[in-house]
């Protein structure tokens, strides 16, 4: 059975708003891109048996293989590496407020690559949500130094972002080429594993491994749900409603971080950051509504207008 567009974004955003709490418990002991590889290889491993045992056709000839290469470099690798090393610069909530402009550029890439030219709502909700994610985090960005290093992460930040974001276009192409989701995503995280294994050696980096179950745990939660599901659902996702549309997952997510982190870290909400979440959802109700949707709603409240007395 199908599940329903709503159900893939609600769990996109959960999920995804969950991950930053495994992450923390990645870094330490083994190197970043080490635990990203770890990461999406078992992640491939899952879909890979998951295949397997569902019997779905594993044949593709080496024109579409190469396009799942390119997503996996740019989903499932690169982008992450990119950002993992921004976080050495620049705080975590400068990174989430950078990677929440990938809304701006899946609309420049939609229409760059396909031509799709964005209704007015998108775009305005796109903007009100990424100024109420400046606003969520005013704290953190007020206090930043900015200095080369500050320069370096935002740099990278952006350019990870915007891999991401190519990362996005290619899953597009893939869907409109008729490559399915879950096979696609299972090669594709091989090939992305692969690609960062070929860079952490390259760098010198050592594979070790942490052997507790903290780390365990987190890279088994960030494989199964970060990555098989997490991914799985957004990029289903991305194939019926728009990769302009669905990117608004990357606004909302920090969101969630934040609501968590206040149930387990007593994080402190201020009104900016109130109204920020007032403006952040002001945007997601805009981005999500179509142009007929919006058409229904302005007749609706054309009997409303006050008429001339």
């Amino acid at each position: 059975m199908l599940m329903r567009t709503p159900s893939l974004y609600l769990i996109t955003v959960f999920i995804w708003g969950s991950t930053f709490f495994a992450i923390k418990s990645q870094l330490g002991v083994v190197p970043p891109e080490v635990s990203i590889a770890y990461r999406f290889a078992l992640a491939a491993l899952i879909l890979l048996a998951w295949c397997w045992l569902m019997k779905l056709p594993m044949r593709f000839h080496f024109r579409q293989h190469l396009w799942m290469l390119a997503q996996g470099l740019t989903l499932f690798g690169l982008n992450y590496l990119v950002v993992y090393w921004a976080t050495a610069d620049v705080p975590s909530g400068l990174i989430a407020v950078v990677f929440s402009t990938i809304v701006l550029m899946n609309i420049a890439n939609g229409a760059l690559f396909f031509g799709k030219r964005p209704a007015a709502s998108l775009l305005v909700g796109a903007l009100v949500g990424l100024a109420g994610i400046c606003l969520v985090f005013l704290p953190e960005l007020t206090k930043l130094e900015v200095d080369a290093a500050a320069l370096q992460g935002i740099f990278l930040s952006l350019l990870g972002t915007f891999i991401a974001s190519l990362g996005n276009m290619v899953s597009t192409r893939n869907q409109l080429a008729k490559l399915p989701v879950v096979q696609t995503n299972a090669y594709g995280m091989l090939y992305g594993a692969a690609a960062l294994g070929l860079i952490a050696l390259a760098q010198g980096s050592a594979f070790t491994y942490e052997m507790s179950w903290t780390y365990t745990g987190s890279l088994v939660y960030l494989a199964l749900f970060g990555s098989v599901l997490a991914f799985g659902s957004f990029l289903t996702l991305l194939g019926r409603i728009g990769a302009e549309r669905a990117a608004y997952a990357m606004v909302l997510f920090p969101i969630v971080a934040l609501g968590i982190s206040t149930l387990f870290e007593n994080y402190q909400w201020t009104l900016e950051s109130l109204i920020g979440i007032t403006l952040v959802f002001t945007g997601n109700a805009l981005i999500l509504v179509s142009r007929e949707q919006l058409r229904r709603l302005c007749q609706w409240l054309r009997p409303l207008r006050p008429t001339a007395p």
